[in-house]
């Protein structure tokens, strides 16, 4: 186990009449001119959103609205939310949606008090040193952003995705209503689940075999979502299921199931050029490539691979080899990502196999022009990363 720090500031409202409590959280963390930011679609049409700007309105909060967000949000509506806020004197700043209107409202909440453009801090170019505060009204368990310190933008100019992580953009609160959940399409859920279960797998393989306590946590939490992740598509009004899914999405991605290993995150970066490439979902991105990141690295630690397949995934340990049972894993997790409807290879995702030059330019982009290297288990150059796709591609 390798020295950690642990912060996680964010204040949790969790239930039925959690939204109660929007006003005052605002007021308790120096809100006095909102940006309501959201995306549109369901926000709108089940009554939230007017529910949001009556709660401020009662309370005498003002504020000012900018929907629009799309999933993978764009840095062009981030560049109009920072000129908006600034115009209107905004002290604060309201997400309500899903990980896509957070991580753009974190963005914005960067740029505020930056004179540059807020890309120079996705290109390495500047440290921020402040961040405008913001809270969620949370509709989407997926991304975590809610609880997390991290914010993924794409760059409209070449459509280029990448994620910055720093505290100073975690959320002073996040309101989390399971409800809001009951009506998401099957599809969104099953991302969701494939998004969070990621989150922790990302901080999971690792060459630290010593985190007793870290590991039954992660196993705890991706077992959790496993499971009522396949229960749910089938009874999506089922409340119990989506509170434990909506608060597994938290735990997944604010560090907990993380303390003391090395972090990959490969599989994020891979997947990063998935969407902003073909647009895809980013949790059905995530789940046609982890299957052949896998599969590449298996070799660095095939025990973490078979602790992972016995005791998340209940697959029967064959002791001679952890490799078969590790082996054995993969293929359970390719038959669950199956079960719930999302891909595990490229032409499953995109419809078609990717071109040779689409996944040269992915890979680029990925490593930053061949100038960086990509996870913590294996460090990836840009050559592996042609290798994954291609294995992606496979089919």
């Amino acid at each position: 186990m390798v020295d950690f720090k642990y912060f996680t500031p964010t204040e949790v409202a969790f239930g039925k009449d959690s939204e109660s409590h929007l006003a005052d959280l605002v007021r308790k963390y120096g809100g006095t001119k909102v940006l309501i930011h959201y995306g549109g679609g369901s926000v709108v049409r089940s009554g939230l959103l007017d529910s949001v700007k009556a709660k401020l309105d009662a309370a005498g909060i003002a504020w000012v609205e900018l929907g629009g967000v799309v999933p993978n949000p764009r840095l062009s509506l981030a560049h109009e939310g920072i000129s908006l806020c600034r115009a209107e004197g905004v002290d604060f700043l309201l997400a309500v949606g899903g990980g896509s209107v957070i991580d753009s409202c974190k963005v914005i909440g960067y740029g505020m008090h930056y004179d540059g453009d807020v890309w120079d801090i996705y290109d390495g170019k500047y440290v921020p040193k402040a961040c405008t505060p913001l809270g969620v009204v949370l509709t989407i368990p997926a991304a975590g952003s809610e609880m997390s310190d991290s914010a993924v933008i794409t760059k409209d100019d070449g459509m280029v995705k990448r994620g910055y992580s720093n505290d100073l953009c975690r959320p002073k609160f996040a309101i989390m209503n399971p409800v809001r959940t009951f009506t998401l399409p099957p599809y969104q859920t099953a991302a969701g689940v494939t998004d969070m279960m990621m989150h922790t797998m990302e901080r999971y393989f690792s060459h630290e075999d010593d985190m007793l306590l870290t590991d039954a946590v992660a196993e705890a939490v991706m077992r959790t979502v496993k499971q009522c992740g396949e229960r749910v598509l089938d009874d999506p009004e089922n409340y119990q299921l989506r509170a434990q899914i909506m608060w597994a999405g938290s735990l997944a991605h604010n560090d907990l199931t993380g303390c003391g290993s090395v972090w990959d995150f490969a599989t994020h970066s891979i997947e990063h050029e998935l969407s902003a490439t073909y647009g895809a979902t980013h949790g059905a991105g995530l789940a046609a490539i982890w299957p052949h990141w896998a599969e590449y690295v298996l070799a660095e630690n095939p025990t973490r691979f078979a602790q992972f397949a016995v005791n998340v995934l209940d697959v029967p340990n064959d002791f001679k080899s952890p490799e078969r049972t590790a082996r054995a894993g993969i293929a359970a997790m390719v038959d669950f990502y199956h079960r719930i409807g999302m891909p595990a290879n490229l032409p499953e995702l995109i419809g078609r196999p990717a071109t040779e030059e689409e996944i040269a330019e992915m890979a680029f982009k990925a490593t930053h022009g061949k100038t960086i290297t990509l996870g913590g288990l294996k460090k990836l150059g840009y050559d592996d990363v042609v290798a994954i796709y291609r294995m992606a591609n496979r089919g």
